[in-house]
Formats: C-alpha cells, sequence, structure tokens
C-alpha cells in the first residue's frame, strides 16, 4: 500500500491525533487565522475529511491585536469517557485554555484558562487524575517540560514540577504522554521548530517521572542530511490503529531552491507507521521518511486512500448559504464587510480603510497546498477614486503579492503591486473597460504569476512574475504559511462593494 506525504498539504502545523473506535481525529495549529483549530477526521490516516474548527466564535478567541504567527499555537485532542478535550495556546492572548465537545464535528465550548504559564499544552488521563504537562523557561531556547494536575472544570492547575529538560538541554517542547502496556511514554519536540527539529523519546514506570531516555534518541529527525525534500521534521503524536498497528502523526516542510533554500507552503502535517522494539518505538524502520510511502496496509484499507480534503481543488461559486470550510479570514473578520446574499451567487466584498499592510483588512482565503496551482476569479467592481479589489498572495503584512482592479485620476486600472518588507512597488498599471475583471495567480514552486485577463480570452492584459522566495519563513520571519484569496479596500469615497462570482484553486502538477 502506497501513501503520499504530507498527508495534510498547506500549512498544517504542530498536528495532534487521537483515535475514537475505528475513526481518527486530528487538530492542528492555526495561529492568527480565524476561525481557529482546524480538525479533520479520518478512517486511514491519510484520507482526511475538515469536519469544523474548535474556535468558530469571537467569544471564544479574540485575534483582532494577535501578531502574524501569534496567535493559536500546538493544540493536543484527547478523548476521554465520552468526551473530547482540545488544549492549547493562544499566544499573545489568554494564554494555555481547554475547549470540551461532545461531538468534534459540533460546537465546542468557551474555553477554560488554564492556570499554567507556558506553551504547547498536552493533556492526560491516568484513572481519575489529569495531569496537564508544558513547555516552560526564561527562553525559548531553555525551554523544558513541566507538569501537574489540572481541575478540568475550573482550570485549576497544581503545583508544577520539572518533567524533562531535553537530550541537548534547549528547546524542550510539544510534551505528549501515553500509557501503554503499564509503561508512560513521554514523546517531546526539539531541536527549535526549523531545521533541526526532532522527535525524542523517554518512558518511566509513572506519569509523573522520572523518565528514562531512548537510547536511540532522536526517533525522528531529517536534521543530518541538509539534501532531503522532507526537512525540520519534529512535533509529533502518537496513535495506534483498530488492528495494532502504531502510526506517527508529525510537522515538516519541503524546501525549495536547493541548499539553504526556502519554504512557503508552511509546515505540513506528514504520517509514518511505527514498531516498538525492545520497548521503544521505532519510527520508519529508523529511516528517512519520504514524501512516496509504502507500508503492509494502512487503518481502514479496504480502497486506496484518497488525497485530503486541503490536496484537492477549490471551486466556489458562492450559492450556498456559507463559504466553503477551506476558507479563513486573516483574524476575526468584521461580518459585515462579507456577504452570499446581497448578490446571489457572489461573495461580495465590503472594502475597509485597512490595507492588506494592515490588521483587519477585508480578505479571505484558503491555504496554498501546492508549489504548482492556478487560482482565477470573476470581480465585478467600479472602483470609486483609491478603491481596490483583487486576488492576493499572502503571507503576512509585510509580504504578498496582488493582482487588483482601482481607480486612479477617473480611470480604472488593473495593478500588480509587491510588498516585500519595507518595500512596496507597484510593478504594472494598466488602464482597464468595464466592471468585470478576470484576475488570476499562477504559482510555480519558483515564482508566482499575477495577471489580467479581458473577457475570455486567456492572452493576460496585465502580468508579472515575482519570486515565491520573499514569501516565505526564511525570508518573512514568520511561519504561518501562504494563504491566497480576494481583498477589498476602500476609497477615498463612499466606495461600491465588490463582488466575486468564483473562486477557482485547482493544482496543475503532481507533487
Amino acid at each position: 500500500m502506497e501513501f503520499q506525504n504530507p498527508v495534510l498539504p498547506g500549512t498544517h502545523p504542530d498536528p495532534s491525533v487521537c483515535r475514537v473506535g475505528s475513526t481518527f481525529y486530528l487538530a492542528v495549529s492555526s495561529f492568527e487565522y480565524f476561525p481557529g483549530v482546524a480538525l479533520y477526521r479520518s478512517d486511514d490516516l491519510v484520507s482526511w475529511e475538515q469536519i469544523g474548527h474548535c474556535f468558530d466564535r469571537e467569544s471564544q478567541l479574540d485575534l483582532s491585536e494577535t501578531e502574524t504567527s501569534n496567535g493559536i499555537y500546538a493544540p493536543t485532542l484527547r478523548h476521554h469517557d465520552g468526551t473530547f478535550y482540545l488544549v492549547t495556546t493562544d499566544v499573545g492572548g489568554q494564554g494555555n485554555v481547554l475547549l470540551t465537545a461532545d461531538d468534534p464535528a459540533g460546537e465546542w465550548s468557551e474555553p477554560i484558562q488554564l492556570d499554567a504559564p507556558g506553551f504547547d499544552p498536552d493533556l492526560f488521563f491516568d484513572g481519575d487524575t489529569a495531569y496537564l504537562s508544558y513547555a516552560d523557561g526564561p527562553t525559548l531556547a531553555e525551554t523544558n517540560v513541566k507538569q501537574a494536575t489540572v481541575d478540568l472544570e475550573t482550570g485549576e492547575v497544581g503545583e508544577p514540577s520539572e518533567l524533562w529538560r531535553g537530550i541537548e538541554g534547549t528547546f524542550a517542547e510539544a510534551p505528549h504522554i501515553y500509557e501503554i502496556d503499564g509503561t508512560y511514554y513521554l514523546i517531546t519536540a526539539e531541536g527549535g521548530t526549523h531545521v533541526n527539529h526532532m522527535v525524542v523519546a523517554a518512558r518511566s514506570d509513572d506519569p509523573t517521572g522520572p523518565f528514562e531516555s531512548c537510547p536511540s534518541n532522536p526517533i525522528l529527525s531529517h536534521r543530518g542530511d541538509p539534501m532531503q525534500p522532507i526537512k525540520a521534521t519534529g512535533h509529533g503524536d502518537l496513535v495506534s490503529a483498530p488492528n495494532g498497528s502504531w502510526w506517527i502523526i508529525f510537522l515538516g516542510i519541503r524546501q525549495q531552491g536547493g541548499h539553504p533554500g526556502w519554504h512557503q507552503l508552511g509546515r505540513e502535517t506528514f504520517l509514518a507507521p511505527v514498531e516498538w522494539v525492545d520497548g521503544w518505538p521505532v519510527v520508519n524502520d529508523d529511516e528517512l521518511v519520504t514524501l512516496q510511502m509504502t507500508v503492509d496496509s494502512l487503518p481502514g484499507e479496504g480502497t486506496a486512500p484518497q488525497r485530503a480534503e486541503p490536496a484537492r481543488a477549490t471551486r466556489a461559486t458562492f450559492d450556498g448559504e456559507t463559504l466553503d470550510s477551506a476558507f479563513e479570514y486573516r483574524r476575526n473578520p468584521d461580518e459585515s464587510a462579507y456577504s452570499l446574499t446581497d448578490r446571489p451567487g457572489s461573495l461580495t466584498l465590503y472594502g475597509r480603510t485597512e490595507s492588506l499592510d494592515d490588521h483587519g483588512v477585508t480578505f479571505v482565503g484558503r491555504r496554498q497546498a501546492h508549489f504548482d496551482c492556478q487560482v482565477d476569479t470573476r470581480l465585478k467592481f467600479d472602483p470609486a477614486e483609491g478603491a481596490e479589489a483583487g486576488l492576493t498572495v499572502i503571507a503576512d503584512e509585510r509580504h504578498h503579492y496582488e493582482i487588483g482592479v482601482t481607480q486612479r485620476d477617473g480611470s480604472t486600472v488593473a495593478v500588480v503591486r509587491l510588498r516585500i518588507g519595507d518595500a512596496t512597488e507597484t510593478v504594472v498599471e494598466t488602464p482597464v473597460e468595464g466592471t468585470e475583471h478576470s484576475l488570476r495567480v499562477d504559482a510555480t514552486a519558483d515564482e508566482y504569476r499575477l495577471s489580467y485577463h479581458d473577457g475570455d480570452d486567456d492572452s493576460p492584459v496585465a502580468a508579472a512574475t515575482a519570486s515565491s522566495k520573499y514569501l516565505a519563513t526564511e525570508v518573512t520571519g514568520d511561519f504561518t504559511g501562504v494563504y491566497v484569496g480576494p481583498y477589498a479596500t476602500t476609497g477615498e469615497d463612499a466606495t461600491p462593494p465588490a463582488s466575486f462570482d468564483h473562486f477557482t484553486y485547482e493544482p496543475t502538477a503532481e507533487e
């Protein structure tokens, strides 16, 4: 049986997985995007269907002042006695919080703040006792794992004790504890969350330790091979299948451009098999994890595994009452700026004074999940002076490219603008006619081509290319990953709305 890594492509970092019966559930970090913490369901650990988000109400999560790559970090998803639990960190906001649900595809509770510092919380149940483990330290490089009991009704946390300092004494984070056949295992992420990332294992006779380090640590790392297509492997979570097999879900990146390379798609979710040898987990027979994996079988085997929803095309015609679940907003949306009913069959955006350089811009988009893809939309817009609407590829407020339509000195023009750090340049400005505009982005691993098309003519009226590496973590310093979608901003006078009658995202090459 073969499957393709990553199993959740595009920005799906810090994955956490649990199993209920024969069904697996998975949660990932969402940072500054809303709704927060995307949830997926699968029967085979490869074909993932999105079932919702844990944070879907502003009362649960206020991201209005959240900086890029802050917000929701490293959820842990667990199921115990019929209840789903999620613990996570709202960085720059509420701190460590707990949410619960009877049905993960339904409504999740309001968050309970946990009386504990640090980040990357883990929840482990041992009989009637619930333990909270988390990373904490005076600096990121000096983090270690602490543990305390936790009252799940009140969020009150007991006196913490140090559980683990890491095999290198630095960057010990993302703890997960498991009880397997009477032995307690601790899995941590160490080495920092870039190319030195790794997964480390330890075990004990008690959930409070002391923990013995695995003699073959790290149990998963690609740090020794800079030319590997998968790098920065770490932040793993173990799960067993109904047939008794074991697996690890973990994050990694696919860098482009050789050494040192860059990655614009964010940190993605990967899968590998686990065997137990002499009481220790061995990942992928102690070999490097590959993009194309061959295993004896997968859980729920019966048909060939399908590609996860994020790897599929999005063809939105905006005919329904809600947006496709692939779409997310940069921070909490002003709901008055978005409508599916004002112009039926269209997504109508009402621009505000905030631009793509600001928090609060009117924008909604989906993850870029393929290096090679095409995105296009049809825009109906008659801009007032200075107003603008279009299609953007965005990493953060200081790194984005857009093809838009605006008015300059009484004339409607198509513009291609590049924002790279402190530099902003309009590289194309071309007069265009009418109020209906076709916009397109063609992406490859190396570049983005942004273009304006006239009617049904495939030849662009205006086009420009820009390097993908300037939207990558190695340049931006942020690690959320690239999103693509429509945006709108207001002008000096009252601005008519911008309506998009479709949005299409399609992969253009096998990956």
